[in-house]
């Protein structure tokens, strides 16, 4: 454990507790882990599920952070205890979302309850109890570019200003209301409106996060083995999936889409820093993405069959994707955004944070825990209808 642990300004960091809503999630499990392992902070943990944090707490006594991280088995739709949680804290991290592209359109009125309904006790247990709030919002309260609307041919598209994402300028572009796939991205934006405007009125403390596809180990889950059958996860698990079971990568709409992808040890670092820097964070708004790890769908599902077969040592299919439409994948009323590219000039100027990882490395090292952790488990759920 690091001794006399200092912020940005040379001041002594003291320790905090820390109510992490979504504890047990792909972002919560990965934080909690860099909080044990590297500070003296408390973690009360609060989700529905802990496998992805079992490591952490099991056995009892065991680790030398036994004492520090408590798991609390609650929903924050219905539990009573939250309000109670908040008020041991300093810190309340919120995580817990809906976040899945798929369940936009079949799951709107969950989604929305979810990622804005649900978020409210928890701003106003925060706020009426002068509490500090880092919220997890989304790069997708942006919408579209302003350059989706140009011409195709028109150079203007290439134009940073016109596809580069601002925290402080940039508007947000939504689809008709028909398209239900901007149903969450709407519910992010309004509970962020809602934070800012706390701070404004009332002096709450808060940061909003906007998270740029961070993808790493345990992120999303393997479609009937370690979540639904019929479930459908977000890219990197579902084409890490398809590489599993031996079966072509599906592309939507010919995965034109442009993405940014970090890995998610490089965004928990900027979290950290978050977390033990309040004078530098309290009241900004941080894109946390890695601009120089930009891609196309199609590029990324490429790289993926090439880095996959490397870890794996097994041979490529011959016809490794497949293009279908997003009707077809995603059902009526989905619609896309076309590139996001975040700004990092505000994260940069006030924690001094870069990512580091290239998109090569973090896929590497993203595919040997897929392959190791899931290879297995897939042959075997493929065999069992043969050998019935």
């Amino acid at each position: 454990m690091a001794l006399a642990r200092v912020d940005l300004d040379g001041n002594p960091i003291k320790p905090m507790t820390i109510c992490m809503i979504g504890a047990g999630g792909f972002i919560g499990s990965h934080l909690c882990e860099k909080l044990m392992a590297e500070t003296p902070h408390k973690v009360l943990a609060l989700d529905v599920y802990n496998d992805k944090i079992k490591h952490l707490l099991e056995p009892a006594g065991s680790h030398p952070w036994s004492d520090r991280i408590q798991f609390h088995r609650l929903n924050i739709k219905n539990d009573s205890r939250l309000e109670g949680l908040i008020k041991m804290a300093d810190l309340t991290i919120n995580l817990a979302a809906i976040c899945t592209p798929a369940d936009y359109n079949t799951r709107p009125l969950d989604t929305i309850y979810s990622n804005f309904i649900d978020a409210l006790p928890v701003v106003k247990y925060c706020s009426e109890n002068g509490k500090r709030l880092i919220h997890f919002s989304t790069c997708e309260v942006y919408g579209k570019t302003i350059g989706s609307f140009l011409p195709k041919d028109s150079p203007l598209r290439q134009d940073p200003e016109y596809y580069v994402l601002k925290e402080d300028a940039s508007p947000c572009i939504f689809g008709s209301i028909e398209k239900q796939r901007w149903s969450y991205a709407c519910a992010k934006q309004l509970i962020e409106r809602l934070i800012y405007a706390e701070g404004a009125e009332n002096g709450l403390d808060f940061t909003i996060v906007r998270p740029f596809n961070w993808i790493g180990p345990r992120m999303d889950f393997i479609p009937g083995i370690d979540g639904p059958s019929e479930g459908v996860p977000r890219v990197l698990a579902c084409f890490s999936n398809n590489l599993l079971r031996h079966e072509p990568l599906k592309l939507v709409d010919g995965g034109q889409s442009q993405r940014t992808f970090i890995y998610i040890k490089d965004a928990i670092e900027a979290v950290l820093l978050m977390i033990e820097n309040p004078a530098r964070a309290n009241g900004q708004i941080f894109n946390v993405g890695n601009p120089n790890n930009e891609v196309t769908v199609r590029q990324l599902a490429e790289m993926m069959i090439e880095v996959y077969s490397k870890v794996s040592g097994e041979p490529s299919l011959e016809a490794p994707t497949v293009d279908v439409s997003s009707q077809e994948f995603y059902g009526v009323g989905y619609d896309d955004s076309d590139k996001r590219i975040p700004d990092m000039t505000i994260i940069n100027r006030q924690l001094g944070w870069n990512p580091k990882t290239s998109l090569w490395d973090l896929l590497e090292s993203t595919l040997t825990y897929q392959h190791r952790t899931y290879a297995e488990a897939v042959k075997q759920a493929i065999a069992k209808p043969a050998a019935n």
